[in-house]
């Protein structure tokens, strides 16, 4: 058992045949994803890496029964690619693609809510599964190892660096999850939470928040609503960031009392989540929380 991706998926890759797309179909193709076909208007009867290319995605899923897409398209023109996946079918999307205007995320990220599609981003690393050898997106597959820690995060350089260590301390991962860095994105903590919490291979999760909105805060009365059934342990990036400053991510901005690391890390300690200070905390406070022992932090 898996979310979202697993065994049976089917990718294709919009955008495959630009310098981006290419490069990372390569990496995905070398680490086991199932990639079956890309997508680019006009490029058509083409092949990258030995991949057809096919100039809709109606026929990548007609010739191929392709049922995932990640889409390395240009901002200017992602929303049309995105929308087009939506209209043909497919229920899992994962938007690398940033810069995309907020308009244009509102747009497939209602259309795709109304028809039931899972969109991973945008302004993300993707998703992987280690277990099932599926990755989508951009990140460095080889810090990750099979396990049963479930990771969520709006950082996509601190995903990578917090798999190393659950890694290198023998945990390994079920599914990775990068929410992505824009104001408008499709899952959230909380819908994540709510798939792993039904998901057999994962024993506990990880969640790597960031300053900035609510998602955090939303996540903690979730997991003290619903007396979260799995170990949760948190960490927060961008304790030291000055107030009403942008700190790289476009959602990463700091409003009065809001969206602050201090706001964050408060509403994940009143609901029994521990906080790990520093990423390296990150193996012991799982252990300690998956034996069952009081946490120490």
């Amino acid at each position: 058992m898996s979310i979202i991706v697993g065994a049976d998926t089917r990718v294709m890759v919009q955008g495959i045949t630009g310098n981006v797309g290419r490069f990372h179909t390569e990496a995905m193709l070398k680490y086991g994803t199932k990639i079956v076909a890309g997508v680019t208007p006009g490029k058509g009867g083409q092949e990258v890496l030995g991949v057809p290319v096919y100039n809709t995605v109606a026929e990548a899923i007609e010739k191929h029964k392709a049922n995932a897409t990640v889409v390395y398209v240009p901002a200017r023109f992602a929303a049309a690619a995105v929308l087009e996946a939506i209209a043909a079918g497919l229920k899992t999307l994962v938007v690398i693609t940033d810069l995309i205007p907020q308009k244009d995320s509102i747009e497939f990220v209602a259309r795709a809510n109304r028809s039931g599609a899972v969109i991973v981003g945008p302004n993300c690393p993707g998703i992987i599964n280690p277990s099932n050898r599926v990755h989508m997106g951009v990140m460095p597959d080889h810090v990750f190892r099979p396990g049963g820690v479930g990771v969520i995060s709006r950082s996509g350089t601190l995903t990578y660096e917090i798999a190393w260590l659950i890694s290198n301390a023998r945990l390994g991962q079920s599914t990775c999850v990068g929410l992505g860095g824009d104001p408008i994105i499709g899952l959230d903590f909380v819908t994540l939470l709510e798939m792993m919490a039904k998901d057999k291979e994962t024993e506990a999760v990880v969640l790597i928040g960031e300053i900035g909105g609510n998602l955090e805060e939303k996540a903690a009365e979730y997991i003290r609503q619903k007396k979260y059934p799995k170990p949760v342990i948190a960490y927060i990036a961008g304790r030291t960031a000055p107030p009403e400053k942008r700190m790289g991510h476009a959602g990463a901005i700091i409003s009065g009392t809001m969206g602050t690391a201090k706001s964050k890390m408060e509403a994940f300690r009143a609901c029994g989540v521990p906080v790990a200070e520093k990423p390296s905390d990150i193996p012991r406070l799982l252990r300690e929380a998956r034996s069952g022992k009081p946490r120490r932090s």
